[in-house]
């Protein structure tokens, strides 16, 4: 999709858009609600106040000037950790389209560049597109456990992408 942007660093309006994006998805597909919206937001904005372009990541895909879909890496505590892959998504104009695949390969190629040992993520069952795009960059499931870190009892996996 060539008419796809994908920007590196923070932009205006990427808080609430990308907060946006999760909020609305998660409720229609998997019943997610305030909770969940509210982590979302208080976390992104949280990472975005301490955003270190020289430590961490951050890349939002827009369509005619629209955020349509985002990734961060998150690289405090990656010396013990590795560094972490979050805010994954993309909304319905972008899906099936490959961006997905571009913005997880920006955030693992800006670990290796980084020289990160691994990189991880934690996401749950039942989120099969997104599992086959982690897979395919190399993350291997490694944890898996009932969980409500989101708001909503799930089966929330950790996946992982060893580079050292």
């Amino acid at each position: 999709m060539s008419a796809v942007e994908i920007a590196s660093g923070p932009v205006p309006g990427a808080i609430g858009r990308i907060t946006e994006l999760h909020g609305s998805y998660y409720h229609r597909h998997w019943g997610f609600g305030q909770f969940f919206e509210a982590k979302v937001a208080t976390d992104l904005v949280e990472f975005l106040r301490r955003f270190d372009a020289r430590r961490d990541g951050f890349w939002t895909a827009s369509l005619a000037g629209r955020i349509e879909g985002s990734i961060a890496m998150d690289a405090r505590g990656s010396e013990v950790e590795g560094a972490h892959l979050r805010w994954f998504i993309l909304s319905d104009a972008l899906r099936g389209k490959g961006v997905g695949s571009r913005l997880i390969e920006f955030a693992v190629d800006c670990c290796r560049d980084r020289d990160y040992e691994k990189v991880y993520l934690w996401t749950f069952e039942g989120l099969g597109a997104a599992r086959h795009l982690y897979e395919k960059a190399g993350f291997s499931l490694v944890e898996e456990f009932r969980g409500s870190q989101w708001g909503r009892e799930v089966t929330e996996q950790r996946f992982e992408l060893r580079l050292g």
